[in-house]
């Protein structure tokens, strides 16, 4: 296995002390520390439930997971660092952001792997829309909880010390992957996220067993993003507070979503704002505005039709705002990662 190095001008630079997650809440590196990080494509056992139910029940079909790793420079002997592990947005894995972050997390010491859902399941779907009514966040639940076992298990990380970080599509499966009830049906072997990070992710679910696994919940959004409905994020946050759980909610101001997606602005996609799912205490996730269950893609795609907003949102990368997420997000990760 090939372990990543920092090279710089006149030769090798160790890494920082992998049991000091304070180097988070520096300025995050860049240049030429990233340009030298190794990564690598990698698989591992998960599952593709539909639901929580489903998971529940046993009606996943196995899958081979896959995404990017991102190893720090590791001593001989030294223990497991922390890691992150980041599922994408409806867009998929972004150069940009999933493995730019990637590289940073690496170069400050920490794993990270960047889970790719959609590439784990191209017979699902191709397309855009495709995509989004055969893979579902339950799918990115799954794939989350079983990256988290793998890497414990091929020694990349303490698994007391990884968190999970979600960008849209993927901030609502991180948020969903907070509540106990999910955590017990996706990892009954007791294996649990320290933090939970969610970037400009709609907030459209609510649970009827609202207990959390007691991780502390960061929600970051733009005020000026139109997938956000700021009312149902705070509903959402003390719905997560109830079960347990810390909660810390930023609005940066004038920011439009995907701000660290690395382009637009641009419009695209569609408004979910009119979407309410529940989840029920035996994982049926189910629509509140239709009653029906979601049962299948047929079902899926009738709820979403009935609900979803035919007018696209904007997009625009703020390097400015991206600058000032990474200190909140560096701040709270080392405070939930700790120094082991």
């Amino acid at each position: 296995m090939r372990i990543s190095a920092l090279v710089v001008a006149g030769g090798m630079l160790a890494g920082p002390a992998l049991a000091d997650t304070s180097v988070l809440t520096r300025p995050w590196p860049n240049g030429e520390a990233l340009a030298a990080a190794e990564q690598r494509r990698v698989t591992w056992p998960s599952a593709s439930p539909f639901t929580p139910w489903d998971q529940l029940v046993g009606n996943g079909a196995p899958t081979e997971a896959t995404g990017t790793l991102f190893l720090p420079r590791r001593g001989a002997g030294s223990p497991p660092p922390p890691a992150v592990v980041m599922l994408h947005g409806s867009g998929g894995v972004l150069g940009a952001r999933e493995l730019t972050y990637g590289r940073q997390f690496a170069a400050m010491g920490i794993t990270a792997l960047a889970v790719d859902a959609f590439a784990a399941r191209r017979d699902r779907g191709t397309s855009f829309v495709d995509r989004l009514i055969n893979i579902t966040e339950s799918m990115l639940i799954a794939d989350a909880y079983a990256a988290l076992r793998w890497l414990a298990q091929e020694g990349h990380a303490d698994p007391h010390r990884v968190a999970l970080i979600g960008f849209s599509y993927g901030a609502m499966a991180t948020m969903y992957a907070l509540n106990e009830g999910a955590a017990a049906a996706f990892a009954p072997g007791g294996e649990r996220f320290a933090a939970h990070a969610a970037f400009y992710g709609p907030c459209i679910a609510s649970f009827e067993d609202e207990r959390t696994t007691g991780a502390p919940l960061l929600i970051l959004y733009g005020t000026e993003d139109e997938l956000i409905d700021p009312a149902r994020c705070t509903e959402t946050a003390e719905g997560f507070r109830r079960g347990g759980s810390e909660v810390e909610v930023i609005a940066y101001e004038g920011a439009a979503h995907q701000w660290d997606g690395g382009w637009g602005p641009i419009r695209i996609g569609s408004l979910l704002n009119g979407c309410r799912l529940h989840v029920e205490r035996d994982g049926t996730v189910r629509d509140l505005r239709s009653g029906l269950p979601m049962a299948g893609s047929f079902s899926r795609k009738l709820i979403l039709a009935l609900c979803v907003e035919r007018t696209p949102y904007l997009i625009n990368a703020d390097p400015a705002v991206r600058e000032r997420s990474n200190a909140d997000l560096g701040r709270f990760l080392a405070r939930a990662l700790g120094a082991g």
